[in-house]
């Protein structure tokens, strides 16, 4: 499996600790600095498109993924336990924080503060894609109280709310949740087979393309309810995923001792037909070595005719004449003296 590791994603491990905490820090973190107040006084929630692609790029996206595929432990019903429970703290959380947006919408200048929301987007996208350009640009807490600054228009204070955005709000952290119980579940076959690194500059691509529309408003450019976001989204989920990577390749490539167990049909039927191999070559050793024992070879032209089998290819000597050379070196005699009985040529 390839585990992100994005400078950002690693400071908030190393300060958060667990990978629970982790998780509730990334999807509670729109919340916390502003972005998911910014989008939802911008009318981003106004249309069910809206609502989805908030829910999955800001509370879901790649940060969501990469720790659940990268740090959570557990069975699934315990990491599903862990989403619904961090879902229970931020889906009211969204709801409230939706219902003081028509407040808000009071005293802002809603054109001009629907181009800091779009810039907001835009640096969470580069933060996303490359962490050294995230380093050079603001944090999107800055971007949205110079916004508040710069949009803002005193007429009057007056507290209102709306059922409406209310329930769209809860909407898209609903949504949210439910991204991240998905990859909850899908863990064991996506772990190993989801590229992080591939997924995370996709979504990054994804928040941009959600930013356009803001930004290109006032342009009447890419003023459209399709929802280009997802499809962006859905491209890179396809690419990122290979279904021919994860655990079974880590369960193929064993360590070289698995190649002596025998289990292996191949390596067994080679070692049968090198040891057959080498059995034919012993038996056809032997079976020469039998021929040649068997059949003598032919006493020299010049040798006299022997009583006894000839037993070397130069010299003739008769193999019955043995014994008695050995008794007569038993009984003392000089082997050396002339003596007709011998062989002429000894």
């Amino acid at each position: 499996m390839s585990v992100s590791r994005h400078p950002i994603a690693l400071r908030l491990e190393q300060q958060v600790g667990s990978a629970t905490k982790l998780l509730a820090t990334v999807m509670v973190l729109p919340l916390v600095d502003g972005i998911f107040p910014a989008l939802v006084v911008a009318g981003v929630l106004t249309t069910a498109t809206g609502v989805v692609e908030t829910g999955i790029l800001i509370f879901g996206g790649s940060a969501t993924a990469a720790v659940i595929l990268a740090e959570m432990d557990g069975s699934r019903r315990q990491m599903a336990g862990s989403v619904l429970l961090i879902g229970a703290i931020i889906i009211p959380l969204a709801a409230v924080e939706a219902a003081f947006a028509p407040t808000f919408r009071e005293f802002l200048n809603l054109p001009v503060f629907e181009r800091f929301a779009g810039l907001v987007i835009l640096t969470i996208a580069a933060k996303t894609a490359s962490s050294e350009i995230g380093e050079h640009l603001p944090s999107p807490g800055v971007i949205i109280a110079l916004g508040l600054v710069a949009s803002f228009e005193p007429s009057g204070f007056e507290l209102q709310t709306s059922p409406e955005y209310v329930l769209n709000g809860a909407a898209a952290a609903s949504v949210g949740v439910a991204f991240a119980l998905a990859i909850a579940l899908l863990s064991p076959h996506l772990r190993g087979r989801v590229d992080i690194d591939r997924f995370r500059f996709g979504s990054a691509v994804a928040l941009g393309v959600l930013a356009l529309p803001i930004l290109l408003g006032p342009f009447n450019l890419m003023q459209t309810e399709a929802p280009i976001a997802l499809a962006v989204l859905a491209v890179t989920t396809l690419f990122a995923y290979d279904p021919n990577a994860g655990p079974a390749d880590g369960l193929a490539d064993e360590g070289p001792g698995d190649d002596t167990d025998g289990d292996d049909p191949d390596a067994g039927a080679d070692g049968d037909a090198d040891s057959a191999g080498e059995a034919d070559d012993a038996d056809t050793a032997a079976d020469a070595d039998d021929e040649e024992d068997a059949d003598p070879t032919e006493p020299p032209l010049d040798a006299p005719t022997a009583p006894g089998p000839i037993v070397d290819d130069d010299v003739a000597v008769i193999a019955g004449s043995e014994p008695s050379a050995a008794s007569d070196d038993a009984d003392g005699a000089d082997p050396f003296a002339d003596d007709d009985s011998r062989a002429p040529w000894l």
